[in-house]
Order: C-alpha cells, then structure tokens, then sequence
C-alpha cells in the first residue's frame, strides 16, 4: 500500500505476490536471509513492476484528466464541460459555415459523411472546412 497508494491494487499485486511465493518456494535460501525478507522484496519488487509498467501510467493519466476540474460529474458519468476551458467563445470566432460544422462533428456526435448530407455539401468542402476551423481554434486557444 505505501508503495502503490492504492489499496485496490495493493490488493491485487499482493494476491499475485502470493502466487509467485507459492511457485517460486523451493527457490528461497534460508543462507541468503530470512523468508520474510525474501517475501519482501517480491512484494516491493512486484510493485514497483506494477508502478513501471505502461497500462498503469496509462491507467493513471486517464484518472487524472477525469478528476480535472474542466470535467463535471453527472451522476456515473463525467461529461466534459467545454465553457470552462473557453472552446465556446472562440468558437464564435469561426465563420458560421466552420462553426456549424464543428458543432455538428464535436457536439453532435455526427460523422463527416453525415454532415455532407444534412448540409446538402460535398464531403471534401466538409473535411476541409472542418480541418480550418480545427486550426483556427488551435491558434486560439494556444
């Protein structure tokens, strides 16, 4: 637990470290130390695996974006909230023909193809407007 902060996983990495003690007994040397030194160090080295391994530094950059402030709690469910990170006031910068296009890809939820069609416009003219305003508003928001 003090290694890895949270108990969750304590519990898992300690459920592991016990089935590798059980396999790897006839292993431990009673020269070497005593065998709780020796379980020890399997447990503190199977969690530090844990802390260096890639699914839970990913596992962690997703809880930390979750918990941002720029994310609202509804119930079970997180919903960002893009007033507080003022994605609506530039987007009242783009030109209108930009601006209902992002609306309806971003806000909407609605495919580029999808897009062509309701707006009786051509699919390239959509990407590339779409694709314009996205620059647009990365200049902004820099």
């Amino acid at each position: 637990m003090q290694i890895l902060g949270d108990v969750e996983l304590a519990n898992d990495v300690l459920q592991e470290v016990f089935v590798n003690i059980w396999r790897k007994v006839e292993s431990y040397d009673s020269i070497k130390g005593r065998l709780f030194t020796w379980m020890l160090n399997i447990a503190r080295n199977a969690s530090i695996d844990v802390l260096r391994s890639k699914s839970y530094q990913n596992s962690q950059k997703n809880q930390s974006i979750t918990d941002h402030p720029v994310f609202e709690s509804e119930g079970n469910s997180s919903q960002l909230n893009v007033d507080n990170i003022g994605v609506r006031k530039v987007l009242e910068k783009l030109k209108p023909e930009q601006r209902i296009l992002v609306e309806l890809a971003y806000f909407k939820g609605y495919t580029h193809e999808e897009i062509a069609e309701i707006t009786s416009t051509p699919l390239g003219t959509v990407k590339t407007r779409i694709r314009n305003a996205l620059i647009h508003l990365r200049e902004q928001l820099k």
